[in-house]
């Protein structure tokens, strides 16, 4: 099985970003747990802040690997090239988001993602990640 999170705008702050929002921990830390829990799947990361480069990376992997765990952040709701290369591809693509993002600005409720998506989860936090993982194995 191989699986790759693709991670948009600014959580790479993680661990030092609203940490009332989206905890202590930096993603790199969690990510390391991670690989450590799922030993058995080959696990990527890929972190940009940069739209074409997410559009890149889904483009890069979207006809090989297993599966995508993508939190577009900010893309979410803003961009439509995102949702064309999900569509675009073949791999299956789980939507996450830290945050539930309903309960947030109205702007958030709307996702360009997840009609493309497989399924969608959202605010378990960091475990939100460990669901969509686990959603690729069942």
């Amino acid at each position: 099985m191989k699986l790759i999170i693709i991670n948009g705008p600014n959580l790479n702050l993680l661990g030092k970003r609203e940490p009332e929002v989206y905890g202590n921990k930096t993603f790199e830390d969690y990510f390391a747990d991670l690989q450590f829990k799922y030993k058995d799947v080959q696990l990527e990361y890929f972190q940009s802040n940069i739209e074409g480069e997410l559009i890149g990376k889904i483009q890069e992997v979207g006809f090989s690997y297993d599966g995508i765990v993508l939190n577009a952040a900010a893309y979410t709701h803003t961009s439509v090239g995102i949702g064309d290369a999900i569509k675009a591809v073949t791999t299956p693509v789980v939507e996450v988001h830290i945050s539930n993002t309903h309960k947030r600005e109205e702007f958030r409720h709307v996702s360009y993602i997840s009609p493309v998506a497989k399924g969608v989860i959202l605010g378990f936090g960091l475990q939100s990640y460990d669901l969509a993982i686990q959603s690729f194995l069942k």
